[in-house]
């Protein structure tokens, strides 16, 4: 009997295969064809990994910094990147409720409602409420934003349909494309009890019930967005998502645990995911912090080392660091998007750039050879 996987990837093969069959006479250009079997010029729906949803588009833009995470960023700054981004062509877009307590939801939703809604891909998470609070103690968590909301963990069916709900208002639009239950890990310092504990309420909540809302048609796919590699690993064997957030796990800093363990585990159930944090929340190319940590006394010697290290082979190649570090992200054949976060024009152009950059093979070779990366880390071609 077919499955409704089954059905989703046979439909998906067939389009991609009629999108390229359909460019081909006359003067078809060898990109024109590439852009239709990677679903570019296909229905968002037709891009699939063996039935699962993924992202037909490589590239997005993150939503961190437009929330205030780091520092203050003025709506006219947040706009004109957020413009910036879609002129040069960024077509996915990933946010979250949690980023400044709805401020980048709002921030986004003010442009992108004004857009056709099939030109684009949207992911947001869910898990975290947001509740309107005299008292709010939002200044412990975003002390940039000045949204009012206090937050309330809920990893529930109820919670994840309200959470859909309320952003879809914030946003302004009628849809989502992908759903990730959010920050449920050990990192998360906030949660109400252990996360074994909030991801067994999920287990029974969130994660059925995303799978309906996808049946339903409601959201296109669902997953998990973590910074930590247990809850994916554990998602694996208990739920059916189609693609993750993989967050701080997966860069030229650190990436032997998710090319070693997360990403076969993930590729042999057909699970593909959104890289974020490449540049580990700007560390890479030089920020004072180390992932989302605000301390830069805390940031491991190890890591500064490797750091200094990556450089000097970046500068005897003549290769910019920050554009090798978003291209290795997005090298495994499991990364259906890479998620960059960015506060200014100036940034979302340079990464947009960046993917667009030629760095030779020498230098690849050259950090495989001092040990830098991992020897059976896929690089670009």
């Amino acid at each position: 009997m077919n499955t409704r996987r089954d059905f989703l990837s046979i439909v998906a093969k067939g389009s991609a295969m009629a999108a390229a069959t359909t460019l081909l006479p006359g003067a078809a250009s060898a990109s024109r064809i590439a852009d239709a079997m990677e679903g570019r010029n296909m229905g968002q729906t037709a891009d699939s990994n063996n039935g699962h949803y993924k992202s037909p588009f490589k590239f997005g833009m993150g939503g961190v910094p437009l929330g205030n995470e780091f520092e203050f960023v003025t709506d006219e700054a947040a706009y004109a990147t957020i413009e910036a981004a879609w002129t040069a062509g960024v077509r996915y877009y990933d946010m979250a409720p949690w980023y400044g307590l709805g401020l980048a939801e709002r921030r986004y939703g003010i442009f992108l409602h004004t857009k056709k809604r099939s030109e684009y891909v949207l992911s947001t998470k869910v898990g975290k409420l947001l509740k309107a609070s005299k008292t709010a103690k939002n200044k412990a968590y975003f002390p940039f934003s000045p949204s009012p909301n206090d937050v309330v963990y809920d990893y529930t069916a109820v919670g994840v349909r309200r959470s859909i709900e309320d952003s879809l208002q914030r946003l302004g639009i009628d849809s989502i494309d992908i759903a990730f239950v959010h920050d449920i890990s050990s990192d998360n310092k906030y949660l109400p009890t252990p996360w074994p504990e909030q991801f067994a309420i999920a287990q029974k909540g969130a994660f059925p019930e995303l799978t309906r809302m996808r049946e339903e048609g409601l959201i296109k796919g669902w997953g998990i967005g973590v910074n930590t590699p247990e809850p994916i690993m554990r998602l694996l064997e208990v739920a059916d998502p189609d693609i993750c957030l993989l967050a701080s796990q997966y860069s030229l800093i650190d990436h032997k645990n998710a090319l070693n363990q997360v990403f076969p585990a993930a590729r042999a159930k057909n699970v593909s995911f959104a890289v974020g944090s490449s540049l580990n929340a700007g560390f890479i190319s030089g920020s004072p912090r180390y992932n989302y940590g605000k301390e830069s006394y805390k940031i491991p010697p190890a890591f500064l080392e490797k750091r200094r290290r990556l450089l000097e082979v970046a500068g005897n190649h003549g290769v910019d660091l920050r554009t090798a570090a978003l291209q290795f992200s997005a090298a495994p054949d499991v990364a259906a998007a890479l998620v960059v976060g960015c506060k200014s024009e100036q940034q979302i152009l340079a990464d947009y750039t960046s993917m667009q950059t030629k760095i030779p093979a020498e230098f690849w070779a050259d950090l495989k050879a001092q040990n830098l990366i991992e020897q059976n880390a896929p690089v670009p071609a």
